[in-house]
């Protein structure tokens, strides 16, 4: 069954590509509810994925030069796009949040997209800016102490701890504000129509129905005892998929593509989305707070719902494995040269170690 026929709702949630409906004791200790932490640290998972799956790329592709040469270009345009100017706090908050380094998943698989069906890197470069603003402004507000507490994060002392919780806050939804005046005011040579679908496909990734959504039956369903297969994945598909999906999606849309190739790459971005966080979820368990950049095992103290605490390790394993060939899938109808940055995005994703 395909993992990516259309967004979930919580009245419409797709089937579990693992489960298949079948009670979650085929797939752990059904005597214990406890998530057998020791025996999972003590699986290699250096990679997600065992190195010898060859999702195959173009032979010509320098991966590691294509994300140095575009986050650079982005890492330029996100310092451009927020001045220190009065008042200054406000801004050195912002600035210290948005500049703190990071992967840059989301700018990159934007431009990729656009460029992919036709577009420039500098017609998404706005758009790549705008998701990268409300990714740290989730990350800003997911940090707070009302939220997940957190300290760390990207190897540096949290937001809140530097410029205190009120300023975080607000230094969060001034960054919201700026990613649509930035997208509206920046984008350059688009019609005023696919402008108007740009927003409004960045806030419906955002909103209720996406970012938040997902955050806020995350946070409710901390210490749950009964939480399924499908309730986290409307958790994640929603919490952090739609995100990335709306990446993949502004960049298509600001390139040209037609309706055809705009769905088939947000199907490609809802199976990466769902992978990214399969991935965090192992990763939160088996790597070191030094190795993330952020605090290690926080899920586990939280007692939050995880791929690994519900599957385990291996069938988690599968289901990135999954995600990351359906994905790929969805790039068949392109030209095989010009998709080979999306693949080996999908690919960085499912082996990436932080």
């Amino acid at each position: 069954m395909s993992l990516v026929n259309s967004r979930l709702t919580p009245s419409s949630i797709l089937p579990h590509p693992l489960t298949n409906r079948l009670p979650i004791f085929l797939f752990s200790n059904p005597n214990s509810n406890k998530f057998d932490f020791i025996n999972c640290l003590q699986k290699p998972v250096s990679a997600i994925l065992t190195k010898d799956q060859n999702f195959e790329t173009s032979p010509t592709f320098d991966f590691k030069s294509y994300m140095l040469e575009k986050a650079n270009s982005v890492n330029k345009a996100l310092d451009d796009s927020i001045p220190l100017t009065e008042p200054l706090k406000i801004h050195e908050s912002m600035r210290y949040s948005l500049l703190a380094g990071g992967k840059r998943i989301r700018p990159l698989l934007c431009i990729a997209a656009c460029e992919l069906v036709g577009g420039e890197e500098s017609t998404a470069m706005p758009a790549a800016c705008a998701v990268e603003m409300v990714h740290t402004m989730s990350l800003m507000h997911d940090d707070l102490p009302c939220m997940d507490n957190d300290d760390l994060r990207r190897g540096k002392p949290t937001n809140h701890k530097i410029f205190s919780e009120d300023v975080a806050v607000l230094a969060g939804d001034a960054m919201l504000a700026l990613s649509f005046e930035h997208v509206a005011t920046s984008t350059k040579g688009v019609p005023s129509e696919r402008i108007i679908r740009v927003i409004y496909e960045l806030a419906k990734c955002i909103g209720c129905e996406g970012l938040v959504a997902g955050q806020v039956v995350d946070i409710s369903s901390e210490g749950m005892t009964q939480v399924g297969l499908e309730h986290l994945e409307f958790i994640h598909s929603n919490k952090t998929a739609a995100l990335l999906e709306g990446s993949v999606v502004l960049g298509a849309l600001l390139g040209g593509g037609s309706d055809e190739e705009v769905e088939k790459l947000r199907k490609f971005a809802r199976c990466i989305g769902l992978l990214f966080q399969v991935v965090d979820d192992i990763l939160d368990v088996t790597k070191s707070s030094k190795e993330l950049g952020k605090t290690a095992g926080k899920d586990l103290v939280a007692d939050k719902t995880t791929y690994p605490k519900l599957i385990g390790i291996e069938k988690s394993r599968e289901f990135a494995e999954r995600l990351n060939r359906e994905a790929q899938d969805q790039l068949l109808g392109f030209h095989h040269n010009k998709a080979a940055p999306l693949i080996a995005l999908a690919n960085y994703i499912a082996y990436r170690d932080n």
